[in-house]
């Protein structure tokens, strides 16, 4: 076999009938791999174990179709909830349920994109004008922060009586200027007829602690919070997926452990979607007709490791060094929560190991807590008892062998020695 290389000629290519089908378009597994897609949004019949969530969040908004302000409303949940999926659903029913005088509009931005005030603003005022009715185009660039919030207000009146505004990973926004501007918008008289509800969205449970007192008193949200998925729901949320197979491809039992590993270590919908996807590619490569259990946990064990390497790649060495303190605990103690104490004086072994300057203890604090925003952390504050004060509690929520694995990989920390009163440990004994 040949082909046409960059100086025209043909070469032969070695070992060309060892590739076999890796070309070609067949697969005995997949019919429409799209449904499992991150980005793929089912329909209502599909939304799984949130009609409370939905009706909640509807009571808080339904004023707008009537023309009335509706309330702003955070939803708060880990990810893979359902709480963007609600949000979708939520207000475009509402859109479509307003009275016939009465003109709803709503806009989604995504705040992991456009994660400053200025680019929050022009996403919103570009979703919603509509040149035709109000005379002016939004520029993608060259307008300052202060012109685009006039054509927001200007927009806003011109084409509705409300507007319901979706911020999407809110937690991601930088500052908190563009929820004042909106939430004392009427207020401020910026706006004489559009009224504005605000949809937040986050992953962080405590991200009202980050707002100012101000913003609070402005906004006076309703919460909903959205619990992880149980066994039950994941395996109905799994289920309707199951026709981007083929027929025969996917078991009940396979439906069950995936439901099961997800619901077990997070109960999150998004993360169960994709590892039934990867355990379909897995089956693929290995050229099976069916989805089996095994393929489900190699499945896993491959997410796993992939997501503690990105976290790890994203951070600095000092966050890797503090995170590589609980680690090294976890591993030699065969527990996972500890003291600050502990975590501390672990982190000093660490420093001296690998030749990194040690930090104040206030600093690996806020290390700590950034893992804590980054979920692989649980603290707590927890009393001593009597005469002894409180304490910080330090839970490691992630698997330490598959942290581990990743560290492994790591030139500075790849053969750090693990301390344990007086028994010094090495990654290749653990």
């Amino acid at each position: 076999m040949y082909h046409q290389s960059m100086t025209g000629t043909n070469e032969p290519i070695e070992n060309a009938s060892a590739l076999g089908d890796t070309f070609s378009v067949q697969d005995h597994v997949f019919s429409k791999k799209q449904f499992l897609d991150v980005g793929y949004v089912p329909g209502p019949d599909h939304i799984v174990a949130r009609n409370e969530e939905i009706r909640r969040l509807a009571s808080s908004l339904n004023p707008a179709i009537i023309g009335e302000a509706p309330s702003n409303v955070f939803l708060y949940g880990k990810t893979g909830t359902g709480k963007s999926l609600c949000a979708r659903y939520t207000t475009r029913r509402l859109v479509e349920a307003a009275e016939n005088n009465v003109s709803v509009g709503r806009v989604i931005v995504d705040c992991s994109q456009e994660n400053t005030e200025t680019r929050a603003i022009r996403a919103t005022v570009r979703g919603l004008n509509d040149s035709e009715v109000t005379g002016f185009v939004v520029p993608k660039t060259g307008l300052g922060r202060s012109r685009y919030y006039s054509l927001l207000w200007e927009a806003l009146d011109a084409r509705f009586d409300a507007v319901l505004i979706v911020l999407d990973e809110l937690d991601r926004l930088e500052g908190t200027d563009f929820l004042m501007q909106l939430s004392r918008a009427t207020e401020a008289n910026k706006l004489e007829r559009c009224s504005v509800g605000i949809i937040g969205i986050s992953n962080k449970i405590k991200y009202r602690n980050r707002l100012e007192e101000r913003v609070k008193s402005s906004l006076q949200e309703r919460e909903i919070i959205f619990t992880p998925y149980d066994r039950d729901a994941l395996r109905t949320i799994i289920r309707s997926r199951s026709n981007a197979f083929n027929s025969g491809v996917l078991s009940d039992d396979v439906v069950s452990e995936c439901a099961a590993l997800a619901a077990d270590e997070h109960g999150d919908a998004r993360k169960a979607i994709n590892l039934l996807r990867h355990a379909g590619e897995l089956a693929t490569m290995n050229e099976a007709d069916k989805i089996t259990i095994q393929h489900v946990h190699s499945a896993n064990n491959l997410a796993e490791r992939d997501r503690v390497n990105a976290l790890l790649a994203g951070s600095t060495v000092q966050q890797k060094a503090t995170l590589l303190a609980v680690v090294s605990l976890a591993l030699v103690e065969k527990t996972r929560t500890f003291k600050t104490p502990e975590v501390y004086a672990a982190y000093e072994d660490i420093c001296a190991e690998s030749g990194l300057e040690t930090l104040s203890k206030r600093r690996i604090h806020d290390l700590l807590r950034e893992w804590e925003f980054l979920e692989v952390l649980e603290i707590t504050r927890t009393g001593g008892g009597r005469a002894r004060g409180s304490y910080l509690r330090h839970r490691l929520l992630e698997d330490p062998s598959v942290i581990r694995s990743a560290f492994e990989n790591s030139d500075r920390f790849a053969r750090i020695g693990i301390t344990s009163g007086t028994t010094t440990t090495t990654w290749s004994n653990i």
